[in-house]
């Protein structure tokens, strides 16, 4: 078997034509299918073809795979605009008579308690943690579509438990209900956007997952922001009810998207992957490289090489050979997304109220906050194509690690100014943030596991970024109440250490898979190759 340095040393030529599986794969591939050794020739010009088409070129050839793909994806809107709309109705003087309990303080007559507010911003995540196992199966089982159409009917009847929600438990309820089908929409829109998708797309089409989750916390604070001087029950019953606007359309555009073709060549259905493929692709606009045929060898001998490498289909499996490691990277990079101090970030308004702004005035720079991570992450797409996934994640690290100690040395200040500082700080952040670890980590998550095991391992990568905001929901009031830890802007040096040992854990585990098809990154995987290596 060849070592990580060996492949280091090879040539040019043999990775423009794609890694080769081992003699000993292909031997174990071809006990199971006699003509896979002719599979291998037509896999071999498709990942060439592949390889070397430019992103141009790959989006006239799949142009019905980049709408389809961005139609699912638009579900994760739900997600951020609802995230926003809980932690922002606490501030609501309506929201809080209706719900909140007796304070005995004439300028704050209401107020919903503690223990009740970390309850509530937590039930959607304890929703998505039951909606993401789910997934993890249901899908597997029956295909992205039928999940993913169920998913909707479902958020449609559940939106209608927390906009006629009469008390904190109802309330409560709607909020892990809606959870649910959110946890699937996270994982499913990610896995369906990298399986339709040609190599040079994928890192586009995942970490448009990630502008959505923005878009969606953009639109709910331009909701609130015109609403929040409202005094009435509608001031957080209309925001609750503008969620139904998304899934109606998002069904339509499922009806008429294609399955994954990747998913019907692992349950066997090699006819209608191949018709899924031409329903992904245009026949009229399709670049000369690409041919049908060949791509569906390519996938069919990558799903045979996993069988080959006994990956299974099931969450132990994740946790066996060769698979672990790839399991390891995908959790940790995707919980380095609350280990590196982007729970801190949403709290931008809150110096700058301390810093003296009107709630109002704060409120428009929270609006503004969102519409820099809008901007960061489109301007990921145009790094990504000059840079790696694992370049961009490393140094984005570095540089939110010194943004953070500088908000610590801030901080040790006790003048006014000093909040606006903080503030002003934490809007760079968000803007770092989000050109780099933050739309980064889709694309890394959907690319790292095989195929056989992609979706459960997303799920299992979700749900441990998932246990850690929890966490981190609990902890990140504490630093900044005054009650509390009063750590406030001094935060920055928990959050600048915890962001530093990410940094390590990246530069030394984290590999770069940039321009390898899934069967190269199995063979990679397969023989060992350190991560700085790949």
């Amino acid at each position: 078997m060849a070592t990580g340095a060996t492949l280091a040393n090879n040539d040019h030529d043999s990775f423009t034509h794609g890694l080769q599986p081992t003699p000993t794969a292909i031997r174990k591939i071809s006990v199971v299918d006699a003509g896979m050794p002719q599979l291998l020739d037509g896999a071999k010009d498709a990942t060439h073809a592949e390889k070397n088409m430019t992103i141009w070129q790959a989006f006239r050839t799949y142009p019905k795979a980049v709408v389809f793909s961005m139609i699912l994806s638009t579900a994760i809107v739900m997600e951020g605009y609802d995230i926003v709309l809980l932690a922002n109705f606490y501030a609501f003087p309506s929201f809080n008579a209706r719900y909140g309990s007796p304070t005995g303080d004439p300028k704050n007559p209401y107020e919903i308690p503690a223990a009740w507010q970390a309850g509530l911003s937590n039930g959607a995540g304890v929703g998505e943690i039951l909606g993401l196992f789910i997934n993890g199966i249901v899908s597997e089982r029956y295909g992205y579509r039928k999940t993913m159409l169920v998913s909707l009917v479902a958020v449609t009847a559940f939106i209608f438990v927390p906009f006629f929600a009469k008390n904190l438990i109802e309330l409560q309820m709607g909020e892990i209900l809606c959870g649910i089908p959110w946890g699937v929409f996270q994982t499913l829109t990610t896995a369906y956007a990298s399986e339709v998708c040609p190599t040079q797309l994928r890192a586009y089409l995942t970490t448009y997952v990630n502008l959505c989750w923005v878009m969606g916390q953009l639109i709910g604070s331009g909701v609130l922001r015109s609403l929040v001087q409202r005094s009435d029950q509608w001031s957080y019953r209309i925001p609750f009810a503008i969620q139904w606007i998304w899934p109606i359309p998002i069904i339509v555009g499922v009806l008429f998207a294609p399955e994954s073709p990747w998913w019907l060549v692992r349950r066997g259905r090699v006819e209608d992957a191949k018709q899924a493929l031409r329903s992904l692709t245009s026949s009229k606009n399709a670049d000369a490289s690409f041919n049908v045929d060949n791509t569906l060898a390519m996938m069919v001998t990558t799903n045979e090489l996993e069988k080959a490498l006994e990956s299974g289909v099931g969450y132990l499996d994740c946790f066996r050979g060769i698979d672990l490691r790839r399991t390891e990277i995908v959790c940790v990079t995707w919980v380095i997304q609350n280990l590196c101090g982007s729970a801190f970030m949403g709290y931008s308004t809150y110096f700058y109220e301390q810093a003296g702004l009107p709630t109002v005035q704060a409120f428009n720079m929270s609006m503004g906050q969102y519409a820099i991570g809008f901007v960061g992450t489109i301007g990921s797409w145009f790094l990504m194509s000059h840079a790696g996934r694992r370049t961009l994640y490393v140094n984005g690290l570095a540089m939110l690690t010194i943004l953070l100690l500088c908000i610590g040395l801030t901080s040790i200040s006790n003048k006014q100014n000093a909040s606006w500082g903080i503030g002003s700080l934490l809007l760079i952040y968000t803007f770092v943030y989000d050109i780099t670890v933050g739309p980064v980590c889709y694309s890394l998550v959907a690319e790292i596991p095989s195929t056989r095991l992609k979706t459960k391992s997303i799920v299992l990568a979700r749900n441990v970024y998932n246990v850690a905001g929890i966490v981190n929901g609990i902890i990140v009031p504490y630093m900044l109440n005054p009650t509390a830890w009063n750590w406030k802007g001094k935060s920055g040096f928990f959050w600048a250490g915890m962001c530093f040992l990410c940094f390590l854990w990246t530069y030394f585990r984290l590999p770069e898979p940039k321009g390898r098809t899934y069967g190269e990154l199995d063979i990679l995987f397969e023989r060992g190759v350190s991560a700085r290596k790949f």
